[in-house]
């Protein structure tokens, strides 16, 4: 049985860790677009305005494989799996073709760069076990692109392929597994869906001697999508959190935060309910005005230890952060 192609490779390289946007014409577009331009424009005219996608033509921004469209007289010639003809910039008067494929790379957001470097705690040839910095994203989201632990890793560690397992919050600084090769970066997934990595937090919080620890914080968290802070709400529990404390001195405590599932801001939300929130918490309990990032003033919480059995090796692997929280030693 002939295996099912992906689809052609990018004509276009990674720009400044970030892979090029991939656009596949759809066999039944909404309207009749009857050119690329047309249809370009109907597609992200609304995001970036139509101007800009007008101007990103005329630029050459839109890249092709040199005219191998699924279907298309060349592409059958190949076999229908193999895509043929060097890379060229689409132009907009084109006619529209269903399965093409176009990449074209995305105008990057002003970001102010996060002044903390991102440590490599372990590297091997399948994965690379990071220390990221408050502040800075796991991966491009919103606003966050090239400031990222996965576009900065890219670049600096010369791995254009590395994609991570999961995601640390961006405010949280610590432990972050990624993988080298994309075709292992399942395996090390289903570890974290499965709940078999064994994940410990460090945070620094208030001291209030009649909060009895340790304790198992259970409850339901939702989070809204557009919505700042997660919130606690009736229902059968999705979130388990256990806290300990480690020591306290001057009014302040450090606590070891052990998650049992992986809810959004989980061990902030458990942490505030407890009449403890975590030292820096622009969210929790109340949600701080948005502005400027005050370096200065980090969220004290950090992913101090990551401990798993490696799908392949079967190796029990476990570290632990070099990143150190400032509060009650």
């Amino acid at each position: 049985m002939r295996r099912r192609s992906k689809g052609p490779s990018s004509p276009l390289p990674q720009r400044r860790g970030i892979d090029p946007v991939r656009v596949r014409f759809p066999e039944d577009p909404e309207g009749a677009p009857g050119t690329v331009g047309a249809y370009l424009v109907a597609r992200y005219g609304h995001a970036v305005g139509v101007a800009r996608v007008e101007e990103m033509l005329r630029d050459g921004r839109f890249v092709g494989v040199g005219g191998a469209v699924a279907g298309s007289p060349r592409f059958l010639a190949g076999g229908g799996d193999g895509w043929v003809g060097g890379a060229g910039p689409a132009a907009g008067t084109e006619p529209y073709v269903a399965g093409r494929y176009l990449w074209f790379h995305r105008d990057f957001p002003a970001e102010t760069p996060v002044p903390f470097a991102i440590g490599v705690v372990h590297r091997d040839e399948r994965i690379v076990v990071a220390d990221k910095p408050h502040f800075l994203a796991t991966m491009p989201r919103g606003r966050h692109v090239t400031e990222t632990a996965l576009a900065r890793l890219r670049r600096d560690l010369g791995l254009p392929h590395l994609q991570p397992a999961h995601r640390l919050d961006r405010l949280t600084a610590g432990l972050v597994l990624f993988v080298v090769r994309e075709e292992d970066r399942g395996a090390y997934q289903t570890l974290f869906r499965d709940r078999v990595v064994r994940k410990e937090y460090e945070a620094v919080a208030p001291y209030d001697p009649a909060v009895e620890l340790p304790v198992t914080v259970r409850s339901r968290i939702e989070k809204e999508r557009g919505v700042m802070a997660a919130r606690e709400v009736p229902g059968e529990p999705n979130a388990e959190s256990r806290i300990e404390l480690l020591r306290h001195a001057g009014g302040l405590g450090r606590y070891r935060l052990v998650p049992v599932t992986g809810r959004t801001h989980q061990l902030r939300v458990h942490m505030n309910r407890l009449g403890l929130p975590i030292v820096g918490d622009p969210v929790y309990p109340v949600v701080r005005e948005d502005g400027p990032e005050d370096f200065a003033r980090p969220l004290r919480l950090l992913a101090r230890t990551l401990e798993f059995t490696d799908p392949f090796t079967g190796d029990v692997l476990g570290f632990e952060s070099r990143l150190r929280l400032s509060g009650p030693a």
